[in-house]
């Protein structure tokens, strides 16, 4: 063959893998609504929309407008066009091509066709395959150690809000929303919890955290942002997305500011803005960005089924709680002692919406989470179960992390005993579990695959507390050695 008939066949191939490739943009792009070149609105706001070349596309009140400006002015539009042609090429300076900008709309920018409404009106979630609370719970437990209390609040207001969701259209009766607020200490498994929940229900879920927030206008992302965040994994699926689960963590940090002459832009501010979204109502959000900008698309979500979980720490809370229950006490036989509560760890079991109001939460943000409950600080029996016993445990990454290696990890009863008590003086809940595990494991991490002749290691007491090695068995022998014999025995091989 010559090398124009290879020519002729590479570009024949090539042709057809181009039409390949417009044939799936096209289906793909029918998938996505048509949004206006100027003011940025989808086609289901706007209306129909008018095509020009280079796939631009015009709404009709912008068009309009365009006209009208155009035809009150005293421009002579013909005598602009010859200049602009005749204008020669200075410098680096060249013109935008509107086709150019049409196209490389991000795909996250983008909105996704709504579906045609049904004329029976019928209930997006059937209520037979909502798991039932007890279902919810023994799932959660998989994952999950204690908060035993919790898992059973969060599992009974999830049921109701999804059985609220699909009798949404039976009858004239309505639901209130069940939004919650979470308070716990620090590393209790509040972020974890709502992970775990929304990856069993397989619902669209957005976390956010709360200091990002600001007054619209200011520095930082508008209140808006979490409705996009959670439109961004619905994969901009309007209607998944209104129906799915928001976690505002840190909401402790928008609480208000006390002794402040300046504007609370990041406190008070922000618990009005979010009342609307927690009550429900339609919000305009920008698709694929956190601020309302003109480039950037717009879409309604409707925030009424959206079920809001906010969780934080609330530290100096345990402070008003005590002195609350501190004004109970007196002197006397059978009287409430001042220092009662004074060695209660679980002191948040105790708070009222009082409490929480002192802290620095406005009434009315308070009153749209009507679901209030409290998460326990962990114990030491509690770290050593979450050392183990979870699917996902810490012990069971690394024990399969060693079996790659062909190595058998272990830990003895006091090794667990004494990460958990390193865990407890760090006083960061289950965080610290990780922290403490990467440390020791560093040195086995690294030896093991310099000798294979390693069959199982056994962590002990002593090497966690740093006053001994681990126990080390070779593969086929009968003789146990502990770390420094092996390596001064390896060495003196060597």
């Amino acid at each position: 063959m010559s090398e124009k008939d290879n020519d002729i066949i590479e570009t024949d191939t090539i042709s057809e893998q181009d039409k390949q490739n417009r044939e799936k943009s096209h289906k793909q792009d029918a998938d996505y609504e048509d949004v206006c070149y100027l003011c940025r609105r989808p086609e289901s706001k706007a209306g129909k929309m008018i095509k020009l070349p280079n796939n631009i596309t015009v709404c009709q009140d912008c068009m309009n407008k365009t006209l009208e400006t155009m035809s009150n002015s005293n421009i002579d539009y013909n005598e602009l066009l010859k200049d602009v042609k005749n204008i020669p090429n200075i410098g680096n300076i060249s013109f935008v091509n509107l086709a150019d900008l049409q196209h490389n709309i991000p795909p996250k920018q983008k909105i996704k066709k709504t579906k045609p409404e049904i004329k029976k009106e019928e209930p997006v979630i059937d209520i037979k395959r909502i798991p039932a609370p007890h279902k919810i719970k023994a799932s959660l437990d998989e994952y999950i150690i204690g908060q035993d209390y919790a898992k059973k609040v969060i599992s009974v207001a999830v049921y109701n809000h999804y059985k609220r969701v699909a009798s949404n259209t039976m009858d004239s009766i309505e639901i209130e929303k069940s939004n919650m607020l979470m308070i716990g200490p620090t590393g209790s498994g509040k972020t974890y919890l709502v992970k775990t929940l929304a990856k069993l229900l397989d619902v669209p879920l957005a976390i956010a955290d709360a200091t990002s927030l600001t007054e619209a206008g200011y520095i930082g992302d508008d209140i808006e942002s979490v409705i996009t965040k959670l439109l961004q994994a619905a994969d901009n699926d309007v209607e998944k997305a209104e129906r799915g689960i928001i976690f505002i963590d840190e909401i402790d940090k928008i609480a208000k500011k006390k002794n402040t002459n300046q504007r609370d832009v990041s406190g008070e501010s922000v618990q009005q803005g979010m009342l609307k979204l927690l009550e429900g109502s339609e919000v305009e959000v920008p698709v694929g960005a956190n601020s309302k900008n003109a480039m950037v698309p717009l879409t309604t979500v409707n925030t009424k089924n959206i079920l809001f979980i906010c969780g934080g720490a609330f530290p100096d809370l345990e402070d008003i709680i005590k002195q609350r229950l501190n004004k109970q006490s007196a002197i006397g036989f059978r009287a409430e002692l001042r220092d009662k509560y004074d060695k209660e760890k679980n002191i948040l079991q105790f708070v009222t919406v009082e409490d929480i109001r002192k802290f620095g939460m406005i009434p009315e943000f308070i009153g749209r989470l009507p679901i209030i409950f409290t998460l326990q600080s962990l114990t030491r029996d509690l770290l050593i179960k979450i050392l183990r016993e979870p699917k996902n445990a810490i012990l069971k990454q690394y024990q399969k992390l060693l079996a790659l290696d062909e190595v058998k990890l272990e830990f003895d009863e006091g090794a667990l005993e004494a990460i958990a008590e390193k865990a407890l003086e760090k006083d960061t809940g289950a965080r610290a579990l990780r922290a403490i595990i990467e440390d020791f494991m560093l040195d086995i991490m690294y030896e093991i695959p310099k000798d294979d002749s390693i069959g199982r290691v056994i962590i002990t007491r002593e090497y966690i507390e740093k006053t001994g090695g681990p126990i080390i068995d070779l593969r086929g022998a009968d003789v146990t050695f502990s770390e420094m014999d092996h390596l001064n025995q390896v060495e003196g091989g060597a």
